[in-house]
């Protein structure tokens, strides 16, 4: 048995190949051996696989009906939802020249086959592939940092609230947290328009520039943030969302030729003397983030509220 039919999931090949005699082919070598297949039959219908499916390594003929294996290479290195560690591999019925063999591998990919196939060959550098992909995305799955903003992920935040919340508790000193979104908005369009990863990335400046270097700042989703602050109180939690909105005055951005302005909507948790309170920061982290969702919803233009708290209104 290989190293993929070892592990408890069968490592997921996404074979792209207009030819079902070569597509057959190639499963009959990687099905037995612990892989399972997906296939697709031309780059635009790969194109839209690579997102749902998320394979961990990527096989495609050199010539496909809409575009050439190379060409689909560079699209894939150019999407950045596209992971830069998931290998692609170019498959050819002839023996590629020189040149063709090195515009592929400026183009991105990892590896370029020809027929007739060493299979064990091609199984053996798969499995080293796999391992190399594995080790990056258990990395990943470890790390306490976001990749697009450098922000502190959940699992980090979590970790910092249980460090934050046993300071608190020791120093009997307040703690508050905050739990925001960013919400575009326009004068023209009755509907909002969707915040976009390059706002994402924006605030997430924003926020480093303007948090203090005692705070914990994440991000808890795709487009909820936080901000752990020790020795904070209420009102301090109120003004620090307020430096924040005022600092959003400038980002403005422009969607489809219409002007969008970025407002904030925060819900927020706050404990006056850590000591004698039964809500750790962890807890306090999920309660903002109920306020949140409060404000969020309502049909009222709120913006910050309290939890279990009335709404109200950023200063100004």
């Amino acid at each position: 048995m290989t190293e993929a039919g070892l592990t408890s999931r069968p490592p997921l090949i996404l074979l792209a190949n207009e030819h079902e005699w070569a597509a057959r082919s190639l499963e009959t070598i990687l099905g037995p051996h612990g892989y399972a297949v997906l296939r697709a039959y031309t780059g635009r219908q790969l194109l839209g696989l690579v997102r749902s499916a998320q394979p961990d390594l990527i096989m495609v003929d050199v010539r496909l009906p809409d575009m050439r294996g190379v060409d689909l290479c560079r699209a894939l290195r150019d999407d950045p939802h596209f992971a830069e560690e998931t290998p692609v591999i170019l498959t050819s019925s002839g023996t590629p020249e020189r040149k063709e063999r090195l515009e592929a591998f400026k183009a991105g990919a990892w590896e370029v086959v020809s027929q007739p196939l060493d299979a064990e060959l091609l199984l053996l550098k798969l499995d080293a592939y796999m391992r190399g992909k594995r080790a990056v995305d258990r990395l990943r799955d470890e790390s306490l940092l976001d990749q697009a903003t450098g922000l502190y992920n959940m699992q980090g935040m979590v970790r910092r609230a249980r460090e934050m919340s046993a300071d608190a508790q020791r120093l009997r000193a307040p703690i508050s947290c905050v739990a925001f979104t960013p919400v575009a908005t326009t004068e023209t369009e009755p509907t909002p328009p969707a915040i976009t990863e390059i706002m994402i990335e924006r605030l997430g400046a924003i926020v480093r520039r303007t948090g203090r270097a005692s705070d914990a700042i994440g991000r808890l989703g795709p487009t909820e943030f936080a901000i752990i602050a020790p020795a904070t109180e209420e009102p301090g939690a109120i003004r620090m969302m307020e430096r924040l909105e005022a600092q959003l005055s400038d980002m403005m951005t422009t969607q489809n030729g219409i002007a969008q302005r970025v407002e904030l909507r925060a819900g927020y948790c706050s404990v006056s003397e850590g000591g004698q309170s039964e809500v750790d920061a962890v807890e306090m982290l999920l309660r903002a983030n109920t306020a949140l969702r409060q404000v969020r919803d309502a049909e009222r233009g709120d913006q910050l509220r309290a939890f279990d708290s009335a709404p109200v209104r950023f200063a100004l």
